[in-house]
């Protein structure tokens, strides 16, 4: 595929909300532990632009009631999918450089890398999405299978079991379907998470056939360029040593591994 051409651009800043909609039971093959978590966990993400760079992170919510708690003792859900949740991803497009600000443990750490380039196949398939005329293309990415569980079960107030689960064998890496819907009237390069390349802002993104999906939900035609910035908080560390930090903090799950925590 070509670069991508800024001429003629309709709109070529903006600020976009996603909604993140993730199917936890395609996620979890133990029927008993299917039964102690909703179906789908859902989160909203921002995604600011401008025609050189854009920002994406995670949308703070107030906290919900807990839909376990009929009044006292309930489970309360805690889950982390991936190290943008609660972070920042800066890229800037003129520089084809992208900086992650994340946490690990305790500390926030500063990761700067070259923008990633994805293989995307143009389809002739459209749709409209939040009253835009979007077009459908298709990839395929890695991801990894097989995480580690934590599981804490409260039976009262005083009194709490603790049971660990972990999977029988380490992460494997898998190929699966990326289907992207994107905007050509809004040309930038930009989507959900680190996906883009595109001729067009990506408006939907389905990750493994439904698993996780991201779908534009407000789109506005202006942006605060001040809110766009490198992140500067944090230990500057390469690509290689946060894996590494990953691997030795989780048990040897690599970069995106899940934790799913049940208690208090």
């Amino acid at each position: 595929m070509t670069g991508i051409h800024y001429v003629n651009a309709q709109v070529k800043e903006g600020t976009i909300v996603y909604e993140r909609k993730i199917n936890m039971h395609k996620r979890i093959a133990d029927e008993q532990m299917r039964a102690m978590v909703p179906e789908f966990n859902t989160s909203k993400h921002m995604l600011l632009f401008s025609d050189s760079t854009s920002m994406y992170k995670m949308v703070p919510e107030d906290e919900a009631p807990d839909p376990f708690d009929g009044g006292g003792g309930g489970r309360r859900i805690i889950t982390k999918f991936s190290n943008s949740d609660g972070g920042e991803l800066y890229k800037n497009f003129a520089l084809l450089k992208s900086i992650t600000q994340t946490d690990l443990g305790a500390r926030t750490y500063i990761i700067e890398d070259s923008l990633r380039q994805q293989k995307w196949k143009l389809t002739d398939e459209t749709k409209k999405i939040a009253g835009y005329n979007c077009h459908k293309a298709v990839t395929r990415q890695k991801q990894l299978v097989g995480r580690t569980m934590r599981m804490t079960t409260t039976s009262d107030g005083s009194n709490t079991k603790t049971d660990t689960v972990k999977s029988n064998t380490p992460p494997q890496s898998t190929d699966v379907e990326v289907v992207a819907w994107y905007a050509e009237d809004i040309v930038s390069p930009v989507g959900p998470e680190n996906n883009g390349g595109l001729p067009g802002v990506i408006l939907q993104l389905d990750i493994n056939k439904g698993e996780t999906v991201y779908t534009a939900t407000e789109i506005k035609k202006e942006v605060s360029k001040k809110d766009i910035k490198e992140p500067s908080k944090g230990k500057k560390v390469t690509r290689e040593e946060f894996v590494k930090m990953q691997k030795e903090a989780f048990g040897n799950m690599q970069g995106g591994g899940r934790t799913i925590r049940f208690g208090n």
